[in-house]
């Protein structure tokens, strides 16, 4: 089978590679339809790494995904060849203490589609996932929306884990696909008032035109005080999502009292820092966020229902044989682009 891999920093080709097979009860065979291109996966691709993984070449990166079964195994009753699924790419291990807990995104032995040292990712023609990962789709459902439901279920389980209460005025500071993700899934759970901010114009106006109260560039305005002024008592929640030392010194300025900073997005360098003495007068919670625990399922319902409209992220669409065109719009943040979608099915 086809499939584009990466052979080094900013580099990636297409290579012909042994085509997957179901070998185990309960294995799903699919085709791919829909690849949308991560943030994490340009960070492989530009640095080899993120943090401790370390991509060792060649690595075959990608892990937003719609498909369509091709074949599975014989303990796999209640999917067949040609039904659509949306992919969750955690394979967590469902056995240790970490799983035992409800906490499957901190598997001890997880395996994550396009993550080095774990699985490969699902830039290619095939790929076989355990049935526990794939998610039947409606027929309305478009395999981009199937794809889009990754990211959008990060900022679900965001949401979910800041514990949001119907009413609170929230800060979502970088409006990237999982900061629009969680705008998103704020507005369906019951947020009052969404502040959105984004380096990028057209991010900034895409956030405003779906779904913010508030957006604004930071290097035109003083978020700050520019939120100040709109709320004099501050935010209950603010989520993180450029992974900047800058966003994490506005999340502690733009939080009351009691609030609580979400730390979602990845950063390019090994620390960040934050301010304790606003932090310990203001008794603020930090909490980090990995990923999405199990929250795929939650994300389609918002779709499916209406509550979640998620086409407007896709900006972008590019043919399998054109994937590093995407890699390197999405790294240079050329053309107002938010999300790139590969398509395998040329429709």
């Amino acid at each position: 089978m086809k499939a584009m891999v990466l052979t080094g920093i900013n580099q990636m080709e297409m290579r012909e590679v042994p085509a997957p097979r179901v070998e185990k009860p309960t294995d799903v065979l699919l085709r791919l339809a829909r690849v949308g291109v991560c943030g994490s996966d340009v960070h492989y691709y530009e640095t080899g790494r993120i943090g401790s993984q370390v991509v060792q070449y060649p690595f075959r990166v990608g892990h937003e995904c719609a498909a369509v079964v091709e074949d599975a195994g014989r303990g796999v009753t209640d999917l067949a060849p040609g039904d659509r699924v949306a992919v969750d790419p955690a394979m967590p291990c469902r056995q240790c203490d970490q799983c035992r807990a409800g906490r499957t995104h901190t598997c001890r032995k997880l395996r994550f589609l396009g993550c080095p040292g774990q699985a490969e990712g699902c830039l290619c023609e095939y790929i076989v996932m355990p049935r526990e990962s794939c998610y039947s789709i409606p027929p309305e459902m478009t395999f981009e929306q199937a794809a889009i439901a990754e990211p959008l279920s990060i900022g679900y389980y965001a949401v979910r884990l800041s514990g949001l209460a119907a009413g609170a005025k929230i800060g979502i500071l970088g409006s990237g696909p999982i900061g629009l993700s969680v705008m998103v899934c704020a507005k369906a759970l019951g947020a009052e008032r969404i502040c959105v901010t984004d380096k990028i114009a057209d991010r900034v106006r895409i956030a405003r035109e779906n779904g913010a109260d508030w957006s604004a560039n930071p290097e035109e305005s003083d978020i700050v005080r520019g939120i100040q002024d709109l709320e004099p008592l501050l935010l209950d929640v603010v989520y993180e999502c450029a992974g900047q030392q800058e966003t994490v010194d506005q999340g502690i300025s733009l939080l009351k009292p009691g609030g609580k900073l979400m730390v979602i997005g990845i950063p390019r360098e090994e620390r960040l820092s934050f301010s304790i003495d606003q932090g310990r007068r203001k008794e603020i919670c930090i909490q980090n966020v990995r990923r999405q625990n199990e929250c795929v399922q939650p994300a389609l319902d918002l779709i499916r229902d209406g509550k979640a409209q998620v086409d407007f992220m896709v900006t972008h669409r590019f043919p399998f044989e054109r994937t590093k065109e995407a890699f390197d719009l999405v790294a240079a943040y050329r053309d107002g682009v938010v999300k790139a979608m590969i398509d395998f099915l040329g429709e």
